[in-house]
């Protein structure tokens, strides 16, 4: 029974580590599509790098538990978020990709508060993005449509509580990527903001990209940690 538990975490290891690599890949490849603006670039590329995910998220266990379910709640609509992201110059279609994400930051809250929270690291973290948040609000508001401003802000108001969370779940003996890749969502998605409101420029993608995957990655490798912790 043992050599057979140990050949199965094997397998899925394995198995994770080619979906972290498919998604790696794809990533790549659509920032080759993003420099050379090729649309159908980003559809054949970004899908991928998306589900990609998704699959490392079921290696890990994430329909083994109510946390795990949670956790891939969220993906799938940032899945569908990537998507609708893709075409340009839609901005009813820009909207319905902004609310899927902020759906998948509810849902990656709920499932945070589905585990032990220190209540010190969560007063802090609420502090520190609050500070951070405004800050970028203050920059990019003045920037923003008008019919854009309530939706950024319930966006920004929703991620801080998502973020500061998930640093008290890993203040709490949780996880240390759970905090990691809720942070570098955030930070991710000030890259989308300054694209979209500021300056469009690949630039920002060329960082922004890599730093969403792998926050996608390291909240889709949490449900394997969590069941083992």
């Amino acid at each position: 029974i043992q050599e057979r538990a140990q050949a199965t975490d094997r397998e899925r290891a394995l198995d994770t580590t080619a979906s972290i690599v498919i998604c790696v890949a794809a990533v790549a490849a659509l920032l080759v599509a993003e420099r050379r603006e090729s649309q159908v670039g980003k559809w054949f590329t970004k899908p991928v790098a998306s589900a990609a995910f998704i699959a490392v998220a079921v290696i890990s266990g994430a329909l083994d538990s109510d946390y795990g379910r949670l956790i891939l709640l969220g993906l799938g609509l940032c899945l569908l978020g990537d998507v609708l992201l893709i075409p340009e110059g839609r901005l009813a279609v820009f909207r319905a990709g902004v609310f899927a994400f902020l759906a998948g930051h509810v849902a990656f809250a709920a499932a945070f508060l589905t585990q032990p929270r220190s209540l010190p690291w969560l007063a802090v973290a609420a502090v520190a993005l609050a500070l951070a948040l405004s800050g970028v609000w203050r920059w990019l508001s003045p920037r923003l449509p008008e019919d854009m401003r309530r939706p950024v802000q319930a966006y920004f108001l929703v991620i801080g509580v998502m973020t500061a969370l998930a640093c008290a779940v890993s203040g709490a003996g949780g996880p240390p990527i759970i905090a990691a890749g809720a942070i570098a969502f955030t930070a991710s998605d000030i890259s989308v903001a300054r694209d979209r409101f500021v300056r469009q420029e690949v630039a920002n993608r060329a960082w922004g990209l890599p730093l969403y995957y792998l926050a996608q990655v390291l909240l889709a490798l949490s449900p394997s940690v969590i069941s083992r912790g």
